[in-house]
């Protein structure tokens, strides 16, 4: 064969095989093609729409947990109408999903979706009907509880679904790599057999063909299969088919680099959702951890500034209203000894205030030096870059969060305090609200003063009417023998003086009937809350480990609820005590900053609670050093503040403690050695007082509304008990009110070293008041026992009650109820018996070792069945405790009398009523 014909037939072939070579290539490139573009297009479009669906159904559920927690209220009809517009989206992102879908796998998870969210929106359902027809807050959380099961499901098959639909797209990826492994292969095959042929035919073909080739090969091997985001380009010196190679594979590089440059971009988007959400999660799970917005806005600043990657912080609070509203900091991340940030700034007053009027985040690149610089050990660096942003709920603007940063945000970080501030408004409210609520708690306190007002009154005219018809029997001695009209007149007199003597009768009975009934409501309301505080104290120390945190949690604020209803009615008995001059007081160091500290901590919640706005200001001029009776000081201002948060349903309650100034020490007693007054300060805008009746709320058992049906409810005790307070420690309490405006009251009290001298003597209540000084403390008696058991508790067993017999007669069953539970705790049987009758007939047929006796019982009181009891054989020395609600004077000797062997009071205390236990037991 001659060289022409070796040539011809080398270039065909070599042609043909570059023909070939070229369809490969093509076909293989547009499979790639293929293959990326249902990887970016269809399966990342998969990918989103669940994701898409995930987060709305996590928007939803958040929604509908916090209808159930809430209940009915103002907003409801808003998150309903949310909930409904949010399924019907989830739905139409379901259909549209749906109709993409070509895998049969992918078909049924979608499908196990649409049936677990049809069984959450059935539940949705169910729970917007009861919340209408007024269901309780636990049958709520009940049915939401319910579908817990199927809700985890529904986010795990979502998740199923949407990695499975991530497996497909690395499939698609693996079967791109292995198009172009096999494209690789080919083309170095087809490039090797176009070799030898041309070098058999010619070595021309040879040497023209050989430096393409060579060069094709180095770019095929040059390329970084772990780094597809820069492929190595081939040169196109010629339009034949090494060129056209080239070409392809220069698009197929570019195209490769595209796909991977997406693929690293969906990559990265989907990281930073996730970082997003999980930081914003940690942020936002501080809220309900809080109770104080000082609290809760440090530890939100705290956590936020260094998430947000930034390096100093300031949280500022909204607070005033019209033109003295002020932005003030209250939290701050980082200052330099000197706190990060003015104070306060006006409303309209630099960027804070620009932020807060247009209700947007403002971004700040490259600041001046003059800005204040971040310290650490080695030196200090001005930031480079500041982000405003405010905090907005129900278009208001309730507090700015300003973050500096050393370099300049990222997207990320900019999203991320975007986030964490759209429910932060919603926390801050709700902290301020949890005040009203403590508010309305503590408005149990605000009607007496009236009634004992008028006592007074009709007692002095009585002395001035006795004192006249006193002098007109002497007249009418030395003018016997003057006219009948003198003599009719003296009859009239002495007709008066009959009519006065009866009426100060009247007035003694009425004082012997408020006693009895002072007593009488003791009783009955000591005995449920001796059940509630003993069942509450059991189920917080939960020895079992059997309850949540959310549980004891309960239980404590049972207890706490159910202290206060007692502290209420201590009250009462106090205000007894300060009418017959049994009250002691204490005078000793005050620290003012940190009584306005603690009045701050205790409100700020019932402030939140009820979207009150509520401040504690300190002058800075206060004597470093106060004396005062503390306890008196402090229980006068908490029933100051109650009275404000309880009458004022919108605006704001503030608090101001400062120095007394010359013009109200003018009307002020003048005490010897007194050099500094405190004047406090309690101001609201709730429904105020009408002038006539600005004295009248200061008597007792008295309101300003006064009518039967009172809106706000109370006693009336609190401001009386606040005036008797506040004159035991030699100052006054004085109220400015204007009827729909609000009301400003102003405490005034000297600090007294050595005390103030006090005396008063009174006839009415000192049964009550008997009864006052023994229901706090307990009996001398018990102190004593108890003392002996703590003193003596090395010598006895811990466990002496278990194994005892007890007979617990009581006609009330919560009682019976609360007693059982705590005594066979402690490894104790228990008889019970709910009358006199029913313990004599236990007595009978039983061998006790201790009996439990109330006094109250219907059909055989406590005190006739202990003394049938000593009067039975088996019951001489048996040990019997007295348990009684109406501890009044003389009681205790009269249980003792009738055969008790000791006496304790309800609310009974469980370590004080086991301490009596076991001291007569061991000395049975």
């Amino acid at each position: 064969m001659t060289f022409k014909k070796k040539q011809f037939m080398g270039l065909g072939l070599t042609i043909f095989f570059l023909v070939l070579l070229l369809f490969v290539i093509m076909y293989m490139t547009s499979t790639i093609k293929t293959n990326m573009l249902e990887i970016v297009q269809d399966r990342y479009e998969k990918v989103n729409k669940a994701m898409e669906i995930r987060q709305q159904i996590y928007q939803e559920d958040r929604e509908l947990l916090y209808l159930v927690n809430q209940g009915e209220h103002e907003g409801s009809s808003n998150q309903a109408a949310f909930l409904d517009e949010s399924e019907r989206g989830i739905n139409e992102n379901i259909s549209s999903l749906e109709g993409t879908l070509n895998k049969k796998r992918s078909r049924e998870l979608l499908n196990d979706v649409e049936y677990a969210y049809r069984s959450i929106s059935d539940m949705k359902i169910e729970i917007l009907d009861g919340l209408s027809a007024g269901a309780a807050s636990g049958e709520l959380v009940e049915i939401y509880n319910s579908e817990s099961a199927n809700r985890s499901t529904l986010f795990k098959t979502l998740n199923e679904f949407k990695d499975y639909q991530e497996s497909l797209i690395n499939e698609a990826m693996n079967s791109a790599n292995t198009a172009f492994r096999q494209l690789v292969a080919s083309l170095i095959a087809a490039v090797a057999a176009a070799i030898l042929l041309i070098s058999a035919v010619t070595l021309w073909v040879i040497r023209s063909t050989n430096s393409s080739l060579e060069t094709i090969a180095d770019g095929i091997k040059s390329i970084d299969y772990e780094n597809l985001d820069t492929l190595p380009r081939l040169k196109q010196e010629t339009d034949d088919a090494i060129g056209q190679i080239a070409y392809s594979f220069n698009s197929m590089a570019a195209s490769l680099e595209t796909y991977n440059a997406r693929e690293k971009e969906y990559t990265s988007e989907i990281a930073e959702q996730n970082w997003i959400q999980t930081h914003s999660a940690n942020i936002i799970n501080l809220y309900h951890k809080s109770t104080e917005i000082e609290l809760l806005a440090d530890q939100f600043i705290t956590k936020l500034v260094p998430t947000a990657g930034a390096s100093l912080g300031a949280f500022y609070l909204h607070d005033g209203n019209g033109e003295n509203a002020v932005f003030r900091k209250i939290a701050s991340y980082a200052d330099s000894g000197n706190d990060a940030g003015r104070e306060v700034i006006p409303v309209r007053d630099g960027l804070v205030g620009q932020c807060a009027r247009e209700k947007k985040a403002i971004y700040l690149n490259n600041v001046l030096d003059s800005y204040t610089p971040v310290m650490t050990a080695f030196g200090e660096a001005v930031p480079k870059s500041i982000l405003i942003s405010p905090v907005i709920v129900k278009d208001e603007v309730v507090a700015v969060i300003e973050l500096a940063n050393l370099r300049e945000f990222t997207k990320a970080e900019k999203s991320l305090v975007e986030k964490v501030l759209e429910t932060l408004g919603i926390a801050v409210t709700n902290i301020l609200g949890r005040m009203e609520v403590e508010r309305l708690l503590l408005e149990s306190q605000a009607q007496t003063e009236e009634l004992q007002s008028q006592s007074e009154e009709l007692q002095a005219q009585s002395e001035e009417l006795q004192t006249q018809a006193e002098e007109l029997r002497m007249i009418n001695e030395q003018l016997e023998e003057r006219s009948k009209e003198a003599e009719q007149k003296s009859a009239q007199l002495q007709k008066a003086k009959k009519d006065l003597e009866e009426h100060a009768k009247q007035l003694q009975l009425s004082s012997k009937y408020k006693s009895e009934f002072l007593a009488n409501m003791s009783h009955e309301l000591r005995t449920p809350l001796n059940s509630i505080l003993l069942l509450s104290e059991m189920l917080t120390e939960d020895e079992d480990q059997a309850l949540t945190d959310e549980q004891k949690e309960f239980s404590r604020v049972i207890h706490t609820s159910g202290q206060d209803l007692l502290d209420l009615i201590n009250d009462i008995l106090d205000l007894s005590k300060v009418e017959v001059g049994k009250l002691e007081v204490e005078f000793d160091v005050v620290n003012i900053k940190e009584f306005s500290d603690r009045i701050n901590q205790l409100f700020a919640h019932l402030a939140a609670h009820k979207n009150l706005e509520f401040s504690v200001t300190a002058s800075k001029d206060l004597p470093d050093v106060f004396y005062t009776d503390e306890q008196r000081l402090q229980q006068i201002v908490k029933n100051l503040l109650s009275n404000a948060f309880k009458f004022t349903e919108e605006g704001s309650v503030a608090v101001s403690v400062e120095k007394a100034g010359s013009k109200e020490l003018a009307s002020l007693p003048n005490w010897d050695g007194v050099n500094d007054w405190l004047k406090i300060k309690v101001a609201d805008t709730g429904i105020g007082i009408t002038k006539e009746k600005q004295m009248i709320i200061f008597e007792a058992f008295q309101q300003g509304d006064g009518a039967t049906m009172r809106k706000y409810g109370g006693t009336g005790l609190g401001l009386s008990i606040s005036r008797e307070f506040a004159r035991l420690l030699g100052g006054v309490v004085q109220v400015e009110s204007q009827e729909g405006k609000g009301s400003i009251f102003t405490l005034l009290i000297p600090s007294l070293p050595n005390g103030v001298p006090f005396s008063s003597e009174h006839q009415s209540f000192e049964e009550v008041a008997s009864a006052a000084e023994i229901l706090p403390g307990g009996d001398d008696h018990s102190d004593t026992l108890i003392q002996g058991v703590v003193n003596g508790s090395d010598s006895l067993e811990t466990n002496i009650l278990s194994g005892k017999k007890v007979v617990v007669v009581d006609d009330d069953q919560r009682n019976i109820y609360a007693l059982t539970k705590a005594l066979k705790k402690e490894g104790m049987e228990v008889i019970t018996a709910e009358n006199g009758l029913e313990c004599l007939e236990i007595m009978d047929k039983t061998e006790a070792d201790i009996v439990l006796m109330d006094i109250m019982m219907p059909v055989m009181d406590g005190y006739e069945t202990m003394k049938r009891v000593r009067s039975m054989e088996s019951g001489k020395d048996i040990p019997i405790v007295a348990l009684t609600a109406k501890a009044m004077k003389g009681d205790r000797e009269k249980c003792l009398e009738a055969g008790a062997s000791d006496y304790v009071s309800k609310p009974l205390k469980l370590d004080q009523l086991l301490s009596v236990m076991r001291v007569w037991i061991t000395k049975e």
